[in-house]
């Protein structure tokens, strides 16, 4: 379980949704811990000997011994941290969590980001298959405030993309993906989302995160 004397490190990249949830999670769960921003092009030699199998962000340092890939940073963080838990106690939700946490991974947020940045031949197609996600994921919520209920759980913070990351994608790319319209009850998650006051401390500047994704469309 967690002490007070712990060292905790997060290794990370700060316009990465994916370091983000780490960030997130240790600051719903109250867990200080000292930040390292990563320069992608040039690892550093920590980033290469903790994670030398992928040699990519983020990775959590505690104790010396390395974590990596968020899902799996994630669960690491709700073992050994018991307050604020990101999983239910039921045996069958916290399962479903799961589910929808590796299908985020593997099948909703690939076809988001394919539909920003894909070229105008592929696009159409690219759109189609990020709006079937978004309405799949969509289904999921039902009527929750959030996908862990009333408290923020492990698929909102894994849902961090959605929530934050899509509406600068799609203003830069020119599409309507996540809309009010569109997806009424997902959109009204994603406010809850952003606006959660942990959560919008640990998101990181829009007007910056804007300029970074808009830098690399434009190359």
């Amino acid at each position: 379980m967690g002490s007070e004397d712990e060292e905790v490190k997060l290794l990370g990249k700060w316009a990465s949704p994916f370091s983000n949830r780490v960030d997130l999670a240790l600051k719903i769960k109250g867990v200080p811990y000292k930040y390292s921003e990563e320069n992608l092009a040039n690892k550093s030699v920590e980033l290469l000997n903790y994670n030398p199998v992928y040699k990519k962000v983020p990775v959590l340092v505690h104790n010396g011994n390395p974590v990596s890939e968020s899902l799996v940073i994630l669960e690491y963080i709700e073992d050994t941290w018991e307050n604020n838990p990101l999983l239910p106690q039921d045996p069958y939700e916290r399962a479903l969590a799961r589910f929808w946490s590796k299908t985020l991974d593997d099948k909703i947020l690939p076809a988001i980001w394919n539909a920003c940045w894909s070229d105008e031949k592929g696009r159409e197609k690219a759109v189609e298959e990020a709006l079937e996600a978004l309405k799949i994921f969509q289904d999921a919520l039902k009527d929750k405030r959030y996908f862990g209920g009333e408290t923020i759980g492990l698929v909102d913070i894994v849902a961090n993309f959605i929530g934050y990351w899509v509406a600068i994608l799609q203003e830069i790319a020119g599409l309507e993906l996540l809309t009010i319209e569109k997806f009424p009850k997902l959109y009204k998650w994603s406010q809850e989302f952003v606006n959660h006051p942990v959560i919008k401390e640990g998101l990181p500047p829009r007007d910056e995160l804007f300029a970074f994704f808009k830098a690399s469309a434009s190359k």
